[in-house]
């Protein structure tokens, strides 16, 4: 009887709680939670458990809005702090009294220009994808390559033990690409050297007599002829006829040629950076900077960076593991790129040359070739963008390893151009870019970009036309015409993800475009040799006029 009038009295205790509970969470609908929570006395565990999952799911959602939201502002702060500041550059500065004519305003504003341009800021960074490898969904991602990687060996091997009846490990294509090496070699270590003395060298003589001599302006030409030479005959020419004469496989043609350009940008990188500091000080204070030393140079010369600076931000320590796993990744993706070639390339295009052409057989070569050169784009940003300067990077203990930003969420081709490579894209914009609106002020940005497009088109075009041992300015047409209109079409109000999608879809065919005619043109000019190729011959693409007959 007392343990029934007990039960009784907590069932009425609990049962007015409730009705409290009721009236003041009506609003916030848990008045379904008092009648549910109690069973016997007991709480329902079940429905604890879901009502905290939902609350942790509503969290999570709130996060990504207030992250989303945080990213949205503070890009838009960052854009209106660089148009701000681009705008106080571009202003005339008020020592300049209204009764300076407009040649002198023009010549002080450069000098303003110069002497208050900052340049690229280096700080202690991470490289993005280090830091999304941290999240498990991210590297499931890098997981699914690796499995993919293991099925193109597993097909590949299956495959040779059926045609052969025997395991073919071989590997007689890479072989073949990175043939006489040691001319490789060679060729680098003169480069290299002659970049280390020559421009260091020919700076010194210049700074040294700069400060006394009466003609300025001719001391400057002359040795900047002197430099240009340089980069003309020693960097270019020596080079370019030594890939030529030895007849080098296209790898080392490739690894030649990159560092020819490397170093290139590297050396004007110097110049420009020291020859702005020492004038710049000289007409504002009269005294002469101290010479760069030599160790920075050399520094710099491996850094990966090609923007010059006397010091940079460094790490306390080298985690060498990471070196180590790094170029780990780089030979990796090496051998993904050639079982690449050897199942979705060779057997595509070794006859294709054999086929009648005609329009359905480009537009399917086209598609076809999509897939490997997505691959290949892939693997190539992650080999060298993130594993080889990285590796570079924490031996040298560069902190600064934002090498590129996250081009994969572009909704433009104007912030893909931006993103992909910040290195070169560094490089062009400080000496390409503001260069020329320093030169011409800033009311040609339009003929500025135009001039960083055609500067990066013909070098790109210059690689592949060296490295493949032929002219077929696919890759330049795809940048000064498609390239110049997505920049314009495709600028950086295109907001959403259905530009995303319009943007991948229009690299995927670009891609496709790029492998199909350029391995087309390969096994053309293989099965279609010309004896005496005259000037025009040598313009015109094999692969337009060679059929072979079965």
């Amino acid at each position: 009887m007392a343990s029934g009038t007990t039960m009784a009295l907590r069932s009425r205790r609990i049962s007015a709680k409730c009705l409290e509970d009721d009236g003041m969470r009506a609003a916030e609908g848990l008045g379904e939670e008092c009648a549910r929570s109690v069973s016997n006395g007991k709480v329902d565990a079940e429905y604890v458990i879901n009502k905290k999952m939902q609350l942790k799911l509503k969290a999570e959602q709130m996060k990504n809005d207030l992250l989303r939201q945080f990213d949205s502002h503070f890009n838009h702060f960052v854009d209106n702090l660089i148009d701000e500041s681009t705008t106080l550059d571009s202003s005339v500065p008020p020592f300049i009294s209204a009764s300076t004519t407009k040649e002198q305003a023009v010549v002080a504003n450069r000098q303003a220009r110069a002497a208050t341009e900052k340049g690229k800021h280096f700080m202690s960074r991470r490289s993005l994808l280090d830091e999304l490898f941290q999240v498990n969904h991210i590297r499931t991602i890098y997981h699914m390559f690796i499995a993919l990687l293991i099925l193109f060996i597993v097909s590949t091997l299956v495959m040779d033990f059926i045609d052969e009846g025997r395991l073919v490990l071989d590997f007689d294509l890479l072989v073949y690409a990175f043939g006489r090496f040691p001319i490789v070699i060679s060729t680098w270590l003169c480069m290299f050297l002659s970049t280390l003395l020559v421009p260091y060298g020919l700076f010194l003589q210049w700074a040294s007599g700069y400060q006394v001599t009466k003609h300025r302006v001719l001391r400057t030409l002359f040795f900047g002829a002197l430099f240009v030479l340089f980069q003309t005959l020693g960097l270019w020419a020596a080079p370019l006829y030594t890939v030529i004469h030895f007849h080098l496989p296209p790898a080392s043609r490739f690894i030649v040629i990159l560092e020819q350009v490397r170093l290139m940008m590297k050396a004007h990188s110097f110049i420009r950076e020291n020859f702005s500091s020492v004038a710049v000080n000289r007409e504002k204070n009269g005294d002469m900077l101290p010479p760069p030393q030599f160790s920075h140079y050399l520094y710099f010369l491996f850094a990966p960076t090609l923007i010059y600076r006397d010091s940079y931000p460094r790490n306390p320590i080298i985690r060498w593991s990471y070196v180590a796993t790094k170029f780990a990744q780089v030979l990796g993706c090496l051998f993904y790129a050639y079982y690449i070639f050897m199942r979705l390339c060779i057997p595509l295009f070794r006859n294709i040359s054999r086929e009648p052409f005609s329009l359905k057989v480009l537009v399917l070569c086209i598609f076809n070739s999509i897939l490997p050169g997505v691959l290949v784009l892939f693997l190539a940003f992650f080999a060298f963008l993130h594993c080889w300067l990285n590796a570079f990077a924490e031996m040298l203990r560069f902190a600064d390893r934002m090498f590129y930003k996250d081009w994969w969420n572009s909704t433009s081709f104007a912030n893909y151009y931006r993103t992909w490579n910040v290195v070169v894209h560094d490089w062009l914009y400080y000496y390409a870019y503001k260069d020329f609106l320093w030169l011409f002020t800033h009311r040609f940005r339009a003929a500025a970009m135009l001039s960083v497009f055609t500067v990066s088109a013909v070098v790109h075009e210059y690689v592949l036309a060296v490295c493949f041992g032929f002219f077929y300015p696919v890759l330049f047409c795809l940048f000064m015409c498609f390239g110049m209109a997505f920049n314009f079409v495709l600028h950086d109000r295109r907001k959403g993800p259905v530009w995303n999608v319009v943007m991948w879809t229009s690299l995927f065919l670009g891609q496709g475009m790029i492998v199909c005619l350029y391995s087309q043109e390969w096994y053309a000019q293989q099965h279609c040799p010309l004896t005496n190729p005259s000037f025009l011959e040598l313009l015109k693409p094999r692969s337009w006029t060679c059929r072979l007959h079965s």
